[in-house]
């Protein structure tokens, strides 16, 4: 069944769209922003950390290893849970979660315990952004929708240019508990706006299907099932991870230790690639819009490009040159809001009772990838120099690096197959939407 038109008026409080739609948008946001903030809180101070908990790099690659396991596999029950209780709800709950973590992370000293708040951290960042998601499915229209999808992405950026930026000016003149405990405390403030102005759909009660619990895995599993959202998880793991990795841990040091940048200069590309971001998000939201039946062969480009710019780096003789490191941000960057694609094939194969359900599945792809890589390089960089952070260089980096490239290859031999899969069920589930979405219009097969 196909659906290319908005829900009658029957039962709807607040119209599609409305000013109503972007002020709870804008709430919701304030608490994504704010996750991807202490998501990448750590990206500056890695090296800062191996000091504070005497930590090898193996121990510093752990953190953020159990903060990535952590949110990945949270997201399929945070999914189903999202499709049972409403995004306002986990929204909170993340918030507060993150609140707690971030806190606690700014005054244990043990490694332990550190860790502990870093699995807190995990837990609450994955409640968030399927949750915005899932909002942004409810309260704007589908022609509407990948462009507010796109602009969520770019705003997130904010939490990661605060990291690049003012966090780490904190960190270098106040300190680590003052910086982090600081920023743990704005998430009052985004609880605030929480409570008064989200609401979890324009429509009454009985126009959204509550789902039982013990619906949940029929819920997940009818999800899985669709091949366009795996094709969509495919999607989100092969362009999403290497921004990840560069931001969340090992971009810094290897700006830094591997290409032998200033921590200030390393902290303006970190900052480069979210401008990017925010630059390219549009972009692609436009691209998406007009080209729904391309999608995936934008996303294999993005990851070509990603691919191409590491390659050059890698095989330079010696340290690559700035511009080429600039070149390298930028283009690793478009992966993020390349991933946001995987989350509108997945919109475009399911019923609005499913959104978050498939977001969660959609949104593990990425930081499954992310989970790899950066346990990977932090494997090899103990093997290649197992002095420590002290001892790292541009070939121990070199090395370390080349553990995108068995990733990459996977995904983008499963894009190619859930493509193929996605395209097929679409042509047999509804010939005419299908000659529409290859004609550039937004349908829905549910």
């Amino acid at each position: 069944m196909t659906s290319t038109t908005q829900p009658g008026p029957a039962g709807q409080r607040y119209p599609l769209d409305g000013r109503r739609a972007w002020a709870v948008w804008a709430a919701a946001i304030a608490v994504y922003v704010l996750a991807v903030f202490h998501r990448t809180s750590l990206g500056v101070a890695g090296l800062e950390a191996a000091d504070r908990f005497g930590i090898s790099s193996a121990q510093l690659s752990t953190f953020t290893i159990v903060q990535v396991f952590v949110y990945a596999a949270m997201q399929l029950p945070v999914g189903a849970l999202l499709d049972r209780y409403g995004s306002k709800k986990l929204l909170g709950l993340g918030l507060a979660l993150l609140t707690v973590a971030q806190l606690g992370f700014a005054f244990v000293r043990s490694f332990e315990a550190a860790l502990l708040c870093r699995v807190l951290l995990g837990i609450g960042d994955a409640m968030v952004f399927i949750s915005v998601l899932r909002l942004v499915a409810l309260w704007f229209s589908p022609r509407r929708t990948p462009m507010v999808t796109q602009l969520t992405g770019v705003l997130g950026q904010l939490g990661a240019l605060a990291a690049a930026g003012p966090l780490a000016a904190a960190l270098s003149r106040f300190g680590w508990t003052p910086s982090y405990a600081v920023a743990a405390s704005v998430g009052v403030l985004s609880g605030v706006a929480l409570v008064i102005v989200v609401k979890d759909s324009p429509y009454a009660d009985q126009h959204r299907d509550e789902l039982r619990l013990r619906a949940v895995a029929r819920t997940l599993r009818a999800a899985w099932l669709v091949p366009g959202t795996r094709l969509g998880l495919w999607s989100h793991f092969t362009s999403q991870f290497a921004a990840n990795m560069f931001t969340m841990l090992w971009g810094f040091p290897f700006l830094v230790a591997g290409q032998g940048l200033s921590p200030g200069t390393a902290s303006v590309l970190l900052m480069v690639m979210v401008v990017t971001t925010v630059v390219s998000s549009p972009i692609i939201g436009t691209l998406t819009m007009r080209y729904p039946f391309s999608r995936s062969t934008l996303v294999l480009c993005i990851v070509a490009a990603a691919i191409a710019a590491w390659t050059v780096v890698l095989l330079w003789p010696g340290r690559a040159p700035l511009w080429m490191l600039v070149v390298l941000v930028v283009l690793i960057a478009v992966g993020g809001p390349g991933s946001m694609i995987g989350f509108d094939l997945a919109r475009t194969f399911n019923p609005p009772t499913r959104i978050g359900s498939a977001s969660g599945i959609v949104n593990t792809g990425g930081f499954i990838a992310t989970l790899t890589a950066v346990a990977l390089v932090g494997v090899v960089l103990d093997r290649v120099a197992p002095g420590g952070p002290s001892t790292w260089d541009v070939d121990s980096f070199r090395l370390a690096m080349t553990v995108q490239y068995p990733v990459w290859a996977l995904g983008i031999v499963q894009v190619l197959r859930y493509r193929h899969k996605a395209r097929r069920a679409a042509l047999e589930a509804d010939p005419d939407a299908y000659a529409a979405m290859q004609a550039g219009r937004s349908v829905t097969f549910h």
